[in-house]
């Protein structure tokens, strides 16, 4: 997005609900440029040529390496008076010359204060500068000899500095606090700082900083760079912070070592953004970093605050800078990976990983009940369907660990009204594949006899298939299933999951929702598939399994509790409660971070606006590559809140044991998930229809 002409750098106003600073984000980039050494003129030129580019794609925060503005390999011309009122001539250039632009500014220079010279970082916005912050931690080991010409900065606190008539607060107890950006507060830590045990920007973080700029000079060496992102990475997710790196490259003098120009924005731990190493020319990588997300994720971390207050004693008295970023209002659209799926990987290795993670937690879980129950048997219900086919091969496999035989999972298929010859046929077949129990057991004579005594019209020959028909059969199954571990000396495996039960989509009391240990609680819709596609290729099961799985895999999602109509067509899952992929996604963000729906909706819509963007899940069918506009995931959103909020809270109240398997959290009310069973839907919905066009 291009500024308009003649608006002096601003964008041109569109609708709240697509603005990108409206929502919570904020656009930053970390930025190298090649150096000239000693020479603060030409250095500034291109710092402004980068920062100016930055500025006109809607960059709040644009990070620059360390010294850039002299050149840090220039060993004791760091002293000379004649490059040190370059330097300060340079900065006075450079401020005026960031009147026009929007983004905040960090570049580094070495600066003189009170008969001392600091490596600093200097923070400029729109014509000022806004602070300066020393580097607390100088290196002057091996390669580095940095305190032969600085002073370190670490304990510089509540002091100002003279530039160019102003005085400019300086000292390492700084924060930027945009006032009219919620959750922008900008802490600043150099190069070394961030080698060492405890870091500034840690302190900084503690104090309110959820972003984190480190420009550096790091010089490279057979492995470093992996290094630097280790720390960049860990020091973001411990810090629950975005964290800006931006290391000098092209230019240094390679007089004993060598620069590669490594730039990368993390959030919380995950790599946003990163560019080729060892660039000729200038390079920029930019991110949209989520404030909300940052605030959402410290808020529900009590540890934090507590690691704060604790700190307190020890930490600085923070001086805050504020200023008004005046954010564009303009449809930036979104700079950030932003998975259709994000209970799914899209990286092959980490959904295998996931895959590998939670089928073996299911599995170890499921041994633990077993042992501590004293059963002696598992018994389970076999549709033919995705959620009891992962069930079972998890008991399979809990079987096989434990040193049991197969035939002491006890599986049955049931069917009823609804089944189809293809779901039965697969249930029957996959049990005897996999050599457990393979009982039928038609449950169609107790259900007519139970219609037929509460004088339901179905028993009376009336084709009515409401949600007393469908229950009845759904309830039957269960019912049988207990007696039957009564029976046996048994657990009833469960094998609803974790979208369903989102979703209320699961009969209460006896019924779909109820077992005895439902290893499948904690796994969402969208990764189930997956994992039956890992397990394919695991290894674990034998060569006549897998095309059984690859069948159910393509059969369409269904309770198969009514009839099939006259074409052929049987009842869609999907089409009664909406797509799995989008509610998958609702839930994630609802449970992970509380975000409000409008907040959801616009992410949905970047994310599924266009099936050619973005990776999709290795494995995902062609077919099922769908994209979906606004209107229809306003609709959906609509349903998902309504379930969600309002009708299906007392069945989670009630939920049976089962393991939390993802990260994005579980709906047990003895974990993630604790909410009224009478609760509302209101202010959500109120929420979206007010907010989303």
């Amino acid at each position: 997005m291009t500024p308009v002409s003649g608006s002096g750098g601003q964008f041109m106003p569109v609708s709240p609900f697509h603005v990108l600073y409206h929502q919570g984000f904020a656009r930053v980039a970390a930025c190298t440029v090649p150096v000239s050494l000693a020479d603060p003129a030409t250095n500034v030129q291109r710092i402004l040529a980068a920062a100016q580019t930055a500025s006109e794609e809607g960059c709040a925060l644009c990070v620059f390496p360390e010294l850039g503005l002299s050149g840090y390999a220039i060993d004791d011309l760091r002293q000379q008076e004649a490059l040190l009122n370059a330097v300060e001539k340079a900065l006075t250039d450079l401020a005026a010359a960031s009147a026009s632009l929007l983004s905040v500014l960090v570049v580094g220079a070495p600066l003189r204060h009170n008969n001392t010279l600091y490596n600093c970082a200097v923070i400029l916005h729109r014509g000022t500068i806004l602070g300066i912050v020393p580097k607390s931690f100088l290196p002057n080991y091996r390669e580095f000899y940095e305190a032969r010409h600085f002073t370190p900065g670490a304990g510089v606190r509540g002091q100002s500095i003279l530039l160019d008539g102003r005085v400019v607060p300086f000292g390492a107890d700084l924060l930027f606090d945009a006032t009219d950006l919620p959750g922008f507060c900008l802490g600043v830590e150099i190069c070394e700082d961030m080698w060492v045990p405890v870091p500034p920007g840690t302190l900084a973080a503690l104090a309110g900083a959820t972003l984190l700029a480190n420009p550096s000079a790091s010089d490279i060496t057979v492995g470093k760079a992996e290094t630097r992102t280790l720390l960049c990475q860990s020091q973001s997710a411990r810090c629950v912070a975005a964290y800006i790196y931006a290391a000098a490259g092209a230019g240094e003098s390679t007089t004993d070592v060598a620069w590669d120009g490594q730039i990368s924005i993390f959030e919380n731990g995950v790599l946003l953004a990163e560019s080729e190493r060892f660039p000729s020319t200038a390079q920029t990588v930019t991110a949209d970093i989520d404030l909300m997300l940052l605030r959402q994720e410290r808020l529900r971390m009590g540890s934090f605050a507590a690691n704060a207050q604790a700190m307190a004693a020890n930490a600085p008295d923070w001086r805050r800078i504020s200023f008004t970023l005046a954010p564009p209002q303009a449809d930036l659209g979104l700079r950030r990976p932003l998975a259709r799926f994000p209970f799914v990987p899209s990286d092959p290795a980490r959904l295998a990983q996931d895959c590998f993670e939670a089928f073996t937690i299911q599995v170890t879980a499921l041994k633990q009940r077993l042992r501590a129950s004293g059963a002696k048997t598992m018994v389970i219900g076999i549709s033919g369907g995705l959620d009891s086919t992962q069930a079972l091969l998890v008991a399979v496999r809990a079987a096989d660990e434990l040193g049991w035989p197969r035939s002491a999972v006890l599986g049955y298929t049931m069917p009823g009204f609804g089944t189809t010859e293809k779901t039965l046929a697969s249930a029957q077949a996959l049990m005897a594949a996999l050599g457990t129990g393979n009982e039928l057991l038609d449950i169609r004579p107790a259900a007519t006899l139970m219609l037929k005594e509460i004088k339901h019209p179905f028993a009376q020959g009336e084709p009515v298939h409401d949600i007393t028909f469908e229950n009845v059969q759904a309830g039957l199954r269960t019912d049988f299933l207990f007696r039957l571990a009564n029976m046996h000396n048994g657990l009833v495996i469960g094998t609803g999951d974790l979208s369903e039960l989102a979703l209320g989509w699961c009969t209460y009391g006896v019924g779909d929702q109820m077992a005895h240990y439902n290893v499948n609680a904690g796994l969402p819709k969208t990764l189930i598939q997956h994992i039956i596609r890992w397990a394919i290729v695991s290894g674990h099961f034998s060569a006549d399994v897998t095309p059984l799985l690859s069948t159910i895999l393509a059969t369409e999602i269904s309770p198969e509790l009514v009839p099939a109509g006259a074409d052929g067509s049987i009842q869609s899952t999907e089409d009664i409660i909406g797509p799995y992929a989008l509610h998958d996604f609702t839930l994630f963000y609802v449970l992970r971070y509380g975000f409000t729906p409008s907040r959801i909706a616009y992410m949905a819509q970047q994310a599924w606006q266009d099936a050619d963007a973005g990776a999709w899940p290795p494995g995902f069918p062609q077919a099922e590559r769908k994209t979906y506009d606004l209107p229809t995931i306003k609709h959906w959103l609509r349903v998902f809140l309504r379930r969600f909020f309002a009708t299906s809270q007392f069945k989670r109240s009630a939920m049976p044991n089962g393991p939390k398997i993802m990260a994005g959290g579980s709906l047990s009310p003895r974990g993630d998930w604790r909410a009224p069973s009478d609760g509302n839907a209101t202010l959500w919905l109120t929420e979206l229809e007010q907010n989303v066009p």
